[in-house]
């Protein structure tokens, strides 16, 4: 995905410039910590488990990933419906970052056929 520049009068995008405007926004301070937060468990995640949710082993599900993040949504839909939760587990946290996964995963066109013979995309 290709950030934009945040101010019209700069050429590449800057993650100061986007705080900058943040403080302009009414909520934008809760928006930038949040996603910060959403980014930072996101990454620590991927450094404990790897590249699990976008390259999966595959031991038991033959699932691309796109859909197996699709599964993973669905349970914590189901849940937040259901009003279950499990002790520590922070539902709508880990709903963003699957859903932030999956777009990930649409965008690099993660949906390749592995086992077909197919060549990974990249």
């Amino acid at each position: 995905m290709k950030l934009n520049p945040v101010f019209p009068d700069v050429t590449e995008f800057s993650c100061q410039d986007l705080y900058l405007n943040s403080i302009g926004a009414p909520s934008g301070n809760e928006i930038w910590r949040t996603c910060h937060a959403i980014a930072q468990m996101l990454i620590e995640k991927n450094i404990a488990y790897g590249d699990s949710a976008l390259d999966p082993v595959r031991i038991f599900s033959k699932a691309d990933p796109a859909e197996q993040l699709r599964v993973r949504i669905d349970d914590k839909l189901s849940r937040l419906m259901k009003g279950t939760e499990y002790v520590g587990d922070n539902d709508i946290d880990d709903l963003i970052g699957y859903l932030v996964l999956l777009k990930i995963a649409k965008e690099k066109n993660v949906n390749w056929k592995r086992f077909s013979g197919s060549p990974r995309p990249g």
